[in-house]
């Protein structure tokens, strides 16, 4: 045996027993859902509108909600049009003033600029998508980047955020072995009894599917589930947990069907059902719902095929096989589209949407005995 063949032989060895090692101290996965104990709340009913924005030119569109303990912001994508390459995120911060809301003024959260110089390694950044919180790190968010190409070519990336505009650190999730491309965000995450989450997420080339990607308390992608099925194209599933081993999806046909999509899991999200075709319509349009306290779930969605102008809220007492309009937000204008719902530490509930095609976001803030009041 030659010294070359033995040194091969030798790092073989090596590497062997360090994948070992690490194998040995990892711990495996607990697929089981966080389902919050929510109480029911004895307060007065509430809904009241926070927040109406339109730029003075361009576009203002699919906004997010980052919750913090006192307070939440509001973050969306601006710029002259959609995956145009003078788009960032912009932002306000809402902090409670008496009985209400105060916000600061719209102001960059994510720039391209500071993010491709945070990004390891260093990146052209050529435009920015759809950014969803990342509920395990404090100040952090998972933003869609385009570093070549559009929206198919998208990456997600973990973004540490700084003050106005500035990133201090930014890596991409390793999500797909296609240059780890074509991977985007949209809803928020979902906790697991383990102390992880959960991000879903959507591959958008080809082989179209929504996907749930598990990741570890380092934040690195651990496992990824798929939702497909057939003669549909899932993209953008909306995740609600109904109990430790049961969740709910609800998803966009990206085709378009005219119909909203489900899957269901039974085992903590390890598989899913087929997605299939719902009987309630739907423009080809994301959703947002979340669980109430009293085992409900509220939705708000495009209920019209025909038109993405009509936006409302609907509840379902029977898992999202049916529901029951309750409050109609927007009926008449443009586009009134990409809806989120996220719950405050206090049980309030912030929805926020873009309207008038994209060209401008609105958010309200209401209560559970607002929408048990309809």
């Amino acid at each position: 045996m030659g010294a070359a063949t033995l040194f091969i032989l030798v790092l073989a060895l090596i590497s062997l027993a360090l994948s070992y090692q690490a194998l040995s101290r990892d711990t495996p996965l607990e697929w089981r859902f966080v389902v919050e104990d929510l109480t029911k709340s004895r307060a007065k009913p509430k809904f009241e509108q926070v927040f109406d924005y339109a730029p003075t030119t361009g576009q203002a569109h699919s906004p997010a909600i980052l919750v913090n303990e006192q307070d939440f912001q509001i973050v969306w994508f601006e710029g002259s049009a959609e995956a145009q390459a003078d788009v960032d995120i912009w932002g306000v911060r809402a902090a409670k003033k008496g009985k209400g809301w105060d916000l600061s003024e719209p102001a960059p959260v994510i720039t391209r600029d500071a993010l491709g110089k945070a990004m390891e390694p260093q990146q052209l950044v050529v435009t920015l998508g759809n950014t969803v919180q990342n509920e395990a790190v404090p100040n952090h968010a998972y933003a869609t980047v385009v570093s070549l190409g559009g929206w198919a070519a998208a990456s997600v990336a973990d973004v540490a955020l700084g003050e106005n505009g500035a990133v201090t650190q930014a890596r991409k999730l390793n999500l797909s072995p296609l240059l780890n491309r074509s991977h985007l965000v949209k809803s928020p995450m979902v906790a697991y009894a383990d102390g992880t989450h959960a991000l879903p997420a959507y591959f958008e080339m080809g082989a179209t599917y929504g996907t749930l990607v598990r990741l570890g308390e380092d934040g690195r992608v651990r496992d990824a589930r798929r939702m497909t099925g057939e003669d549909v194209k899932p993209i953008q599933p909306m995740i609600v947990p109904l109990s430790a081993e049961r969740a709910v999806a609800f998803l966009r046909d990206f085709d378009p069907s005219g119909k909203l999509l489900i899957s269901r899991t039974e085992d903590g999200g390890q598989s899913w059902s087929a997605v299939e075709s719902t009987d309630v319509p739907n423009p080809s349009a994301p959703v947002a719902a979340l669980l109430l306290s009293d085992g409900r779930i509220l939705i708000a969605m495009n209920d019209d095929a025909a038109r993405s102008n009509s936006l409302s809220l609907a509840l379902s007492d029977d898992e999202g096989a049916s529901w029951s309009v309750i409050h109609t937000l927007e009926d008449e204008g443009g586009d009134a589209r990409y809806p989120m719902l996220r719950r405050l530490p206090d049980g309030q509930i912030v929805l926020t949407y873009s309207h008038g095609s994209k060209k401008g976001v609105r958010a309200f803030v209401f209560n559970e005995p607002w929408v048990m009041a309809q």
